[in-house]
């Protein structure tokens, strides 16, 4: 539904519209595209409400959101802004209201989120079209709802449930907002007519019922309870935790003084370094998909995915998810039957998390067809190929590909670090070829780089883009280099992992030490996940191009020279327990360490966890900065959605980027030419970076 302001309406200000319907007053939010509670909504609502309110030919007071919904919450570009304090409040707009003796009516669709659904509580009734959603997901931003949401929704539904919904900031449909209480009325019909017709028998009223006014009854939660419920790893706990003290609040505190205890957990919330990283984020995961230059995307009907190894079966299941007929090839039926049964389990343990019916495990596992004939791919729009990491295979895959496949179709690699014009180089149609790296497991991890190469045209671009999106996925555009962006970027961390444990530091302290700062794995104990194997064949690769000046690390190869790869093979960096996923100390490293740094001479000294997480953050920080300036990637907050949904850096820092702007960037200078003093070359700053810096710049 698209709701059209009348072309009678007034403007009472900038963004709001005024307009009479008999003796009913309409005001329609009007501030494209979702009717942020900007300053100019705020004052317009408030000048609209007092024009109502002193018209004796007005009954009963209208608001409703022009376009496709009703509202989307604060403008939260104007935060930490002038704008975001100017007056009237939304806390004023909703005093207005409450004391207005003519109701007012919230007319929902399309969706009622954040500051809108404070904006619609406040309102004496609510009435929505059917579908809409409702909801209170500041959480999700780092933030407590700061318009009176903790404070009049455990009023209207009940504590229990209204908790539940701030502390998740999952919105609710508007039949269960019915069932809740939230909602007085939903129509399938014209919603306009519904909030006419219902302000109109509202009218006649003596008095009209307000939330803030309600009892609230938290006799027998346990909010303690609540509080231990909460993931202490989450990117936005510290907002979860201020949120259920809001709600606390609500029921032992009057209404005013829980608004004012409300807004002061929102204040320091909104000044803090966490809900600023998560708005970032928020920003720069809707960024991300854009791409400069271009293209149009054509539709993908069917796929195919060539390889039914761990990464071909993940990304078979990510198209099957989102309805796409897929095609999963394979050279020999044990490979294509292990492939198929890896797939099946997954979705059983998906369906014994309650995530999925039987039907819905039928109709998925039913939309992936096995092949043992290469010809089968001949008719698919987009052809995956999901095969070992090696030049020379791959070539050989796609000059067969070429061959088969029919005109027009999208040739993607999996490929995480090899050059994409080589590969294209193999074939009669490289504009046609391009990189589609997804991460693992890859029917769950959000991230995928969409590599382009020297040759890749934009409609191919754009039509990955696209399809990327429609499967669930974050697609960030990046360049072709050794390694692209997230795995380029871990050569310069890993590099400090190795040299941190040759100066003194133990594999655990190291991990811990990053866990600690909030990645989500430590750097070796992921590599023990990864398999140590991959990035030594790198290694051994790459090994021509090093520097012979510049330090070298021996650990990670002597440890692969003893045939440990990391969980796969027992023992890695650390060494496991058989069936047990948990690293333990292992003295055998212990003493590879020490040899290799005393073959360096290198004196061993006390490293403290603050030395670790500076060198290992600013080691991604200035590879990133040397990425964005060669154009790898388009913006750098791409860099940053890469290394937050890729590889586990904390959301609630914000990525290595934003992270470096939370520091200074000319405090970052500052320690990376420190750390040059001290180590070397590798240290030789980002080009960017010191442009940056003699511009007095705050961001890349």
């Amino acid at each position: 539904m698209t709701l059209i302001v009348p072309s009678s309406a007034d403007a009472v200000s900038s963004t709001v519209r005024y307009a009479l319907h008999g003796r009913i007053a309409v005001m329609y939010l009007d501030n494209p595209p979702v009717n942020g509670l900007g300053d100019t909504v705020r004052s317009g609502l408030f000048a609209g409400l007092a024009r109502a309110r002193t018209h004796s030919g007005v009954d009963a007071i209208v608001i409703a959101g022009a376009g496709k919904a009703f509202c989307g919450g604060a403008d939260i570009r104007q935060f930490n802004t002038p704008a975001a304090v100017a007056k009237p409040m939304l806390r004023d707009v909703i005093a207005a209201i409450e004391a207005s003796d003519k109701p007012v009516v919230a007319a929902i669709h399309g969706f009622a989120l954040g500051g809108g659904l404070e904006l619609a509580l406040g309102c004496h009734y609510r009435v929505a079209q059917a579908g809409a959603r409702l909801g209170l997901p500041e959480v999700n931003l780092g933030l407590v709802p700061g318009g009176g949401g903790t404070q009049r929704l455990p009023r209207l539904i009940g504590v229990v449930p209204a908790l539940r919904m701030i502390q998740t900031g999952t919105p609710v449909d508007a039949a269960a907002a019915l069932t809740a209480g939230l909602v007085d009325a939903v129509t399938e019909g014209d919603l306009m007519d519904l909030a006419l017709s219902y302000a109109r028998d509202r009218a006649a009223e003596a008095t009209h019922p307000v939330a803030g006014q309600r009892a609230v009854d938290g006799h027998g939660v346990d909010f303690a309870a609540a509080r231990a419920t909460l993931n202490p790893k989450a990117r936005n706990a510290q907002a979860q935790r201020a949120a259920t003290d809001c709600v606390e609040a609500a029921t032992r505190l009057p209404i005013e003084a829980g608004l004012d205890e409300e807004r002061r957990q929102f204040d320091l919330l909104v000044a803090g370094d966490a809900s600023k990283a998560l708005r970032h984020l928020f920003f720069a995961e809707k960024e991300a998909p854009r791409v400069a230059g271009g293209g149009r995307a054509a539709t993908v009907g069917q796929v195919a995915i060539l390889g039914a190894g761990t990464m071909g079966g993940g990304i078979a299941m990510a198209f099957s998810n989102a309805g796409y007929a897929v095609t999963l090839y394979e050279r020999d039926q044990a490979a294509l039957d292990r492939g198929l049964a890896l797939i099946r389990k997954n979705y059983d343990v998906t369906a014994a998390k309650g995530k999925l019916d039987a039907d819905g495990v039928a109709v998925r596992m039913a939309r992936i067809t096995p092949s043992l004939d290469i010809q089968d791919l001949a008719q698919a729009d987009l052809v995956i190929e999901a095969v070992f990491e090696d030049m020379a295979v791959k070539q050989a895959v796609f000059q067969q590909l070429d061959t088969v496949c029919k005109p027009g179709a999208i040739l993607a690699t999996n490929t995480s670090r090899l050059n994409i014009d080589k590969i294209a180089a193999c074939t009669s149609r490289p504009e046609a070829v391009i990189g589609l790296h997804f991460f693992s497991p890859a029917n769950v991890m959000k991230l995928l780089e969409v590599v382009r190469g020297e040759r890749t045209s934009a409609d191919v671009i754009a039509t990955c883009m696209a399809a990327a999106q429609r499967i669930g996925k974050i697609p960030v555009l990046v360049g072709v280099c050794e390694g692209f962006v997230g795995n380029r970027m871990l050569t310069g961390y890993w590099r400090e992992a190795g040299f941190l444990l040759e100066e003194g530091a133990t594999p655990q302290q190291i991990d811990g030490a990053l866990t600690r700062f909030g990645m989500a794995m430590g750097p070796l104990a992921m590599a023990d996940l990864a398999g140590m194997d991959i990035n030594w064949a790198t290694r051994k690769r790459l090994a021509p191009t090093r520097p012979a000046h510049l330090r070298y690390s021996k650990v990670a190869d002597r440890i692969c020279e003893q045939g440990r790869f990391g969980q796969k093979t027992g023992a890695g960096y650390y060494r496991y327990e058989p069936g047990s996923r948990e690293p333990l100390p292992d003295p055998v490293v212990d003493a590879i360490i020490e040899d290799c740094a005393r073959e360096a001479g290198i004196v061993r000294r006390s490293i403290s966890d603050e030395e670790i997480v500076e060198r290992c953050m600013l080691a991604l920080i200035n590879e990133g900065v040397q990425i964005i300036d060669e154009g790898i990637a388009q913006r750098a907050s791409d860099v940053d959605v890469v290394y937050v949904h890729g590889y586990g850096f904390p959301g609630a820092r914000g990525g290595p980027m934003f992270y470096a702007q939370t520091l200074g960037l000319a405090a970052t200078l500052a320690r990376i030419n420190a750390l040059r003093e001290t180590h070397g070359d590798h240290w030789k700053p980002a080009a960017l970076l010191e442009k940056r810096v003699a511009e007095g710049a705050a961001a890349f």
